[in-house]
């Protein structure tokens, strides 16, 4: 049976936005992508989308994108947290 969580949200955007909640500091989408157990390129589609939403930025050191919450994604992070310990 499904998950009470996946009647209510696409799993893979939620737990993005969450684990980018649970530590402060910037991330990669590699280390973002085994957190959320898909693949760096399914990731990194999820990310466009989210921050066509305005719920993550993209942050260029050299080589590397770094992503980070906006508040409006910080916001939303914290409700799904919230949502999920209600219905669990």
């Amino acid at each position: 049976m499904k998950d009470n969580f996946d009647i209510f949200f696409r799993r893979k955007p939620a737990l993005m936005l969450v684990a980018l909640k649970r530590i402060a500091r910037a991330r990669y989408g590699s280390i973002l992508a085994k957190e959320v157990d898909c693949t760096y390129s399914h990731a990194v589609k999820i990310l466009q989308s989210l921050e066509k939403l305005g719920l993550v930025i993209f942050e260029k050191k050299g080589r590397i994108k770094l992503i980070k919450l906006t508040k409006k994604g910080q916001e939303i992070a914290d409700s799904i947290e919230n949502i999920k310990r209600l219905i669990a």
